[in-house]
């Protein structure tokens, strides 16, 4: 018969915690016992017991069993979902009901008859098992109700009808995807978009932004952890990729994962099962993997700052998300829906944009693509007093710096990198040196400004 369950004996009578453990350990995985219930948060922290068999009569007194309901108060507390059978020398009727409201799932006489013991600790440890599949299907169950409808992506200009096609072609598919593009381009509704058309789409569709979890905690969060597996892991808890068991994972800025956690992630992707932290147990997992960074992965690669093994391993297919200035008309477009969508939010008559300020809005280089323009739409339709958007309405952030930059490019010259090497002079003399605000200026990456800059000997 299979071992199953980690049994904690707390009793103060050293031959009773012998007979205990001799007559059980050929039935659970693990024992552990102690004559002081003052050490039960330590073994809770430590040993992660399924099933707790306690007396419940130790220093106090001898018959009352007032101490024993101390202890399982302090248990519960810290584990609503323990499963703790009560032992006592002095049972009654009355103690039994008592135990039972407080929580315990059993009441064990001594002295105990050998298969009635067997059975109730047996059904003890299926209660607990019971309990902890409810509880990892209620996550699932969450992680699902929370998913809003059907994403849409809009646009008619042509890099975005061929990233649609794309995403038509392989939804249907498991391969792994890695989306790329520049901040703020729409790379996680192309994920929920790729998910949505998939055969996953009624399985959970689980996301993890690596950039805003720190390195220390990302482990935990990926492959989850056992109770008592560090300090403060009073409860055990699954990993976004068991909760993402037969739907979808998706990385977000998969560019900033650690050299350690790369390893681990590659390791368990080969192995399709992972490892809580505090466990040796694999469980196994089928997940279909989407990730999404901003950064030049590549050159990433070539610094040795991301392993070569796990993009080949992530990047069945890759997707470029265009940035919104690559978009043409596409501006006016998202324009126009963001702003039914905030007029509506906030009950104004505004029903069109006008003219001159779509001008503006497609002069306009958009640094931060979509993301900018949707809260520039946001705040017009707040400020707006009529039924239309107006070129007043708009507060574009960078506006005068690249109206400043254009000025540069007004000269005779064609040459394409006599006005490269111009704009980039201008937007680094404008930008005091910031290269992170150069390159939001020129509508390149950070990464590629660099090149750019060596490429050119400034």
């Amino acid at each position: 018969m299979e071992k199953k369950g980690r049994l904690l004996i707390v009793d103060d009578n050293e031959d009773v915690l012998f007979a205990l453990n001799l007559l059980l350990t050929p039935y659970m995985e693990k024992i552990k016992t102690t004559t002081e219930p003052e050490k039960i948060p330590y073994y809770m922290d430590t040993f992660n017991p399924d099933v707790f068999l306690l007396d419940m009569n130790f220093s106090r007194d001898a018959i009352s069993g007032e101490e024993g309901f101390d202890i399982l108060r302090q248990i519960l507390e810290r584990d609503s979902e323990a499963v703790v059978l009560f032992m006592t020398a002095y049972a009654d009727m009355e103690k039994a009901v008592r135990a039972i409201k407080a929580g315990a799932t059993d009441f064990v006489p001594k002295p105990w008859e050998k298969d009635k013991l067997l059975a109730t600790v047996s059904s003890a440890v299926k209660l607990r098992l019971s309990r902890c599949e409810v509880k990892e299907l209620r996550e699932r169950v969450a992680t699902l109700s929370s998913e809003s409808g059907a994403p849409c992506m809009i646009g008619r200009s042509g890099p975005m009808l061929k990233v649609i096609d794309t995403i038509e072609r392989i939804a249907g598919t498991d391969a792994n995807v890695l989306i790329l593009g520049e901040n703020g381009t729409g790379k996680d509704v192309a994920a929920h978009l790729l998910r949505y058309q998939s055969l996953r789409r009624e399985q959970p569709f689980v996301s993890i932004d690596v950039g805003s979890i720190p390195e220390t905690l990302f482990e935990s969060e990926l492959f989850g952890f056992e109770k008592g597996a560090f300090t403060d892991a009073h409860h055990s808890k699954a990993g976004r990729m068991e909760v993402a068991n037969g739907g979808t994972l998706f990385l977000d800025e998969i560019g900033n994962l650690s050299p350690a956690m790369q390893s681990k992630l590659l390791a368990a992707l080969e192995r399709r099962t992972i490892c809580r932290i505090g466990s040796t147990r694999e469980i196994p997992v089928d997940i279909r993997l989407i990730s999404a960074t901003n950064a030049d992965i590549r050159r990433e690669v070539e610094n040795g700052r991301f392993r070569q093994d796990l993009l080949y391993r992530i990047n069945t297919v890759e997707l470029h998300i265009p940035p919104l200035r690559e978009r043409g008309e596409d501006i006016l477009l998202l324009a126009e829906f963001f702003m039914s969508r905030f007029a509506r939010k906030y009950r104004k008559e505004i029903t069109r944009i006008s003219r001159e300020a779509g001008k503006k809005l497609l002069r306009y280089h958009w640094p931060g693509n979509v993301r900018e323009l949707q809260h520039a739409i946001e705040r017009a339709v707040i400020m707006a007093d009529g039924p239309s958007l107006s070129p007043t309405d708009f507060t574009l952030e960078h506006a005068s710096k690249d109206e400043a930059i254009n000025e540069d490019l007004t000269e005779t010259t064609l040459n394409l990198e006599m006005l490269e090497r111009k704009a980039i002079e201008k937007a680094v003399r404008l930008s005091e040196g910031n290269l992170t605000k150069a390159a939001a200026w020129l509508g390149i990456t950070r990464f590629a400004l660099y090149r750019k800059i060596s490429k050119l000997g400034l």
